[in-house]
């Protein structure tokens, strides 16, 4: 790969084609690889190039390098990546060939490397905000969807982005989205239980072989960090949405759970939201969640509980401590405090392209 990555500044764009098709075709199984600083250097560098198949090439083989490499990660910000990336999401206007591996190479910077926060930032400060909003817009298909609707997760973890995510109505086409994708898990669920008499977590596939319920817990765990902001708790309440979070409660994928659990914390911290969550009947999943063997939803479902319960009487709450106690004695009750148990590694499937 260091090889090849000497000869992309050759003034034969044949050449350069020629390697960087080779580089893609590599770059699926380099992820491992030590030394690629030059390479990552070149590649963010023909970004700016003119020539689609070019921009294409080394967004995708950038996307691929920078899934759950820290060391990639960081190079590829510290030499101006992020604003090259933007900028190239920006151009490549409906080519979702260009935008879709640029978009998951951003949604890789900004999370769970030492330089996250500045990517976090760098994208509110080039203009990316709105753009990448506007890819949850038809006509997207769903893999571009679902690469956008994580990199606005990870935006959202940095709160200098929460009024511009919010002003450019991330929350609005997170909860469209979301409405659209709730439905069809369902019909699947039945679907499912009607031809073999149980539930299935097989899914609903959309163009692209992306499954509903990934879109379901993409926007779900999007809209919990955007609600960790006032203003964004406000729009939520008002989306009608709640219902659907209390729904996913029982939900047999611990994922959606978890992110179900967590955005109900986040609502719960108002006294309106609160009460909404209890009038939904979520009182009764919570209690059984306390149970679980996932720690996240474990420890969400007691902080709704202990925020819900805040203006019930004294015997009340003693009642819910006793029950707290017991089933999280295992837990660290620390973690309930802004908790993130969030997305694991970055969620990029790499592919070898021929």
């Amino acid at each position: 790969m260091q090889a090849l990555a000497m000869h992309l500044g050759n003034p034969s764009q044949r050449l350069v084609q020629n390697c960087l098709w080779t580089l893609r075709n590599l770059s699926d199984a380099g992820t491992k690889v030590d030394g690629l600083e030059g390479l990552l250097q070149s590649l963010v560098q023909v970004l700016s190039s003119t020539d689609v198949n070019v921009v294409t090439c080394a967004a995708g083989i950038l996307s691929n390098l920078t899934c759950n490499n820290q060391r990639n990660k960081v190079t590829v910000c510290q030499v101006g990546g992020v604003d090259a990336l933007v900028r190239t999401i920006i151009y490549a206007d409906s080519r979702e060939e260009i935008s879709e591996p640029a978009v998951c190479a951003l949604r890789h910077l900004t999370s769970r490397h030492v330089e996250a926060e500045m990517a976090q930032n760098s994208v509110r400060l080039n203009y990316g905000i709105q753009v990448i909003v506007k890819l949850l817009h038809p006509p997207s298909r769903w893999p571009l969807v679902k690469a956008v609707i994580g990199l606005i997760r990870n935006l959202a973890l940095c709160p200098a982005n929460h009024g511009p995510l919010r002003d450019h109505g991330a929350i609005h086409h997170l909860v469209r989205l979301l409405m659209r994708a709730f439905p069809e898990t369902q019909r699947q669920q039945r679907s499912s239980v009607a031809s073999t008499g149980s539930q299935q977590a097989s899914g609903a596939y959309a163009d692209g072989g992306v499954r509903m319920e990934e879109i379901v817990e993409g926007t779900v765990g999007a809209l919990h960090i955007l609600a960790r902001e006032s203003h964004n708790r406000v729009i939520i309440r008002s989306q009608n949405v709640i219902p659907i979070f209390v729904q996913l409660l029982f939900n047999e994928i611990e994922n959606i759970q978890r992110v179900a659990a967590g955005v109900l914390c986040e609502l719960a911290a108002d006294k309106e939201g609160a009460e909404m969550i209890e009038q939904e009947g979520a009182t009764a999943p919570l209690t059984e969640l306390l149970h679980s063997r996932n720690e996240g939803v474990a420890t969400y479902a007691a902080a709704v509980l202990f925020r819900m319960s805040e203006d019930k009487p004294q015997e009340y709450k003693k009642r819910l401590s006793m029950e707290l106690t017991n089933s999280l004695l295992r837990e660290d009750t620390n973690l309930w405090n802004n908790a993130d148990f969030g997305m694991g590694p970055d969620l990029q499937v790499m592919t070898r392209y021929q």
